[in-house]
């Protein structure tokens, strides 16, 4: 009787190595966009009190979300959506194989990442959003929705946290670079 066929399995026969042996992952996309939208909410979180600098950077990761949000439906196989977003309870079945230090390795994302991709985008769209409304005429001063904006702006910097605190528990764990990965685009079988 043949073993059964697990997602990572799947993804694997249908992966070729390169002649180093690395499978290509993440497309150029994707990794331009992590890196970028990194970069735009941090310089967005950093410059609050330098206005032109904050909203640029503030509408950069807006424009980044909006792009990600289509390359999620319409993108490669490992920037799909549907290969990487998971239910709750998977991604917490997966946070406790984390800490038992038993969880299994994904190719792409796994449950619990998928699930802090989905958190950072909606947090970084609701910053974003809320701080465009902030400039309108009809929310200009309003506190509830400069409270939506600063609290949205702190989560999400606070999620990220989390997420690099993610990378580094993955990486230990599974012994790879995810760092790496996600500026190569590459993974080890």
């Amino acid at each position: 009787m043949a073993a059964p066929t697990t997602v990572a399995s799947k993804a694997l026969a249908t992966q070729e190595p390169d002649e180093k042996g690395w499978i290509k992952v993440w497309d150029p996309l994707v990794r331009l966009f992590h890196w970028s939208f990194a970069g735009a909410v941090i310089i967005a979180y950093l410059s609050d009190g330098a206005r032109t600098v904050h909203e640029s950077a503030g509408y950069v990761a807006l424009a980044l979300v909006a792009v990600r949000l289509v390359w999620g439906v319409v993108g490669t196989r490992h920037a799909r959506f549907a290969d990487f977003v998971r239910g709750p309870r998977a991604a917490f079945a997966y946070l406790g194989d984390i800490f038992a230090m038993n969880a299994r390795r994904y190719l792409g994302h796994n449950p619990a990442g998928g699930a802090m991709i989905l958190a950072l985008l909606l947090l970084a769209a609701i910053a974003g959003v809320s701080g465009w409304l902030t400039t309108t005429d009809r929310f200009f001063a309003v506190w509830w929705m400069e409270d939506l904006h600063s609290l949205s702006a702190d989560l999400l910097i606070a999620c990220a946290g989390l997420h690099v605190v993610g990378v580094v528990a993955s990486s230990v764990l599974h012994k790879e670079n995810l760092v790496r990965a996600m500026i190569t685009g590459k993974k080890r079988p």
